[in-house]
């Protein structure tokens, strides 16, 4: 697995240029009207259930990537530190928040925040890593800290993709490279029941649309 994660990091750096094509259905990304009509009213749904939160007060956003997220973080949040493994997408995070080039399976958090944020990450953590991950996460939140994350649904679309086992997926980029990464596509009531037993009380679903799973808990 150590590979995978290895070629999952050398894959996000790489894609670093077309990623944006990817969420906003550009180039061999692109939708047809109907079908990315239904895709942004699924993305103003997440923003709707981020709104729901209230003030953020201090965000840790991890896997904070081109600064999709990051944008609408800052709008709301009194601070948000963007952490990501590679600086080659965080040279194109232009939100003003802070921005540290760090490997979230490594992290130890040095300080304590209200919000932790992932967009997108989730699904590339693998099964081994998994309860440590989450242990990070405890380790981020103040007492009462919340989460929120965004990712592909179980059903989602897998474009220029293609099935590797139960966890992995190869994908390949727009100059023909392939690359082997984590993929796991969560439920949310396969989600909410993995996490229960690691303390997390998840409201997790799945977007009208079916595009994406989302959620917040404690």
């Amino acid at each position: 697995m150590t590979d995978v994660l290895q070629s999952q990091q050398r894959y996000y750096a790489a894609r670093a240029p077309e990623y944006d094509d990817w969420w906003y259905r550009r180039g061999r990304y692109a939708m047809s009207p109907e079908a990315e009509a239904a895709w942004r009213a699924d993305e103003r749904e997440v923003d709707a259930a981020l709104d729901a939160l209230g003030p953020l007060g201090d965000v840790v956003e991890l896997a904070a990537g081109t600064g999709i997220w990051t944008r609408k973080l800052v709008r709301r949040a009194e601070r948000v530190v963007a952490l990501d493994v590679n600086g080659e997408v965080l040279a194109r995070n232009t939100a003003d928040a802070e921005q540290r080039v760090v490997d979230l399976f490594e992290w130890q958090p040095d300080e304590q925040f209200d919000l932790c944020f992932f967009g997108f990450w989730l699904t590339h953590v693998p099964e081994g890593r998994f309860d440590g991950f989450w242990s990070t996460v405890r380790a981020a939140l103040k007492p009462g800290g919340r989460v929120f994350l965004v990712d592909n649904s179980g059903g989602g679309e897998a474009t220029h993709v293609e099935r590797r086992g139960e966890e992995c997926e190869l994908r390949t980029l727009a100059d023909g490279r392939t690359f082997e990464i984590v993929k796991r596509r969560w439920t949310p009531e396969a989600l909410r029941e993995r996490v229960a037993p690691l303390g997390f009380e998840l409201d997790a679903q799945v977007t009208a649309n079916g595009h994406f799973v989302y959620g917040s808990g404690r």
